[in-house]
């Protein structure tokens, strides 16, 4: 059975961010993930986690002026100094937190433009290289673009032309259950030709992201799927619940007890 984080982010919202961890904990998660810790300071979140005995497995970099429209950084030829210094305040946060994953969000830009292009890989490598030296994985990940209008990564196939195109052994791809569906549909065999890749997956229920179960895939069968795949990394929960969080929660027994 795939491995689950919750995400703190989507999940246990009934209770301010520093009480999830320990919600997570007693629902029965021993991972969790969020977007971005930075309005906390790194030691408190770390005392949140110790206290619950849970793992953080992912978070983003700085994603910009979120609240003004920023989705990222990492392929807007402007903002390259910031976009750097926002890998140094991730890492740094990582290191504290023992986090090994980093997802680097790319921005609202067009990989049609060669120069937005051209400085996305550049600060991925940038990225890569700080990443590599603290032992740390970089991902990248593709959003639909109903849920992230003018997202740069809004395509699998895109995704792994630019990861041949890296080369760089400790970036690589996030797939999304969720996102994948409504871009392109074939999920299971998308996951298949994909898996040499994949650094990690995240899974809610498509249209209403939702919890899984509940929607138009068979999330059962693809969560058995990666078994069968032999897939030993972490399925991050980043679903909205459509009630409160724990009454949600009976899709993992079901999923269990199948």
């Amino acid at each position: 059975m795939p491995r689950l984080a919750a995400n703190l982010s989507m999940m246990f919202t009934e209770v301010p961010f520093a009480q999830r961890f320990q919600a997570a904990a007693d629902a029965g998660f021993e991972a969790v993930e969020f977007l971005f810790p930075y309005d906390w300071p790194a030691e408190d979140i770390a005392r949140w986690r110790e206290d619950a005995g849970v793992e953080i497995v992912l978070f983003n970099l700085p994603p910009g002026a979120w609240e003004a429209g920023d989705r990222g950084l990492a392929a807007l030829p402007d903002r390259r100094a910031e976009f750097r210094q926002s890998v140094s305040t991730a890492i740094g946060y990582a290191k504290i937190l023992g986090t090994p994953r980093l997802h680097a969000m790319a921005g609202i830009a067009s990989a049609q433009d060669p120069f937005q292009r051209a400085t996305y890989l550049d600060n991925l490598r940038f990225a890569s290289e700080l990443a590599e030296r603290n032992g740390i994985t970089l991902l990248i990940e593709p959003l639909n673009p109903r849920d992230m209008p003018g997202y740069f990564l809004s395509g699998f196939d895109l995704a792994a032309e630019l990861l041949d195109e890296l080369g760089c052994d400790n970036v690589r791809l996030q797939f999304d259950i969720y996102h994948r569906q409504i871009l392109c549909g074939d999920v299971l065999k998308g996951l298949a030709g994909l898996l040499p890749r994949i650094g990690h997956i995240q899974i809610a229920a498509v249209p209403s992201r939702a919890e899984p179960g509940s929607g138009e895939l068979d999330d059962f069968r693809i969560l058995d799927a990666l078994d069968e795949m032999g897939y030993e990394g972490f399925v991050g929960c980043e679903y909205r619940p459509a009630g409160s969080t724990l009454d949600g929660l009976g899709w993992i027994d079901r999923w269990r007890g199948a």
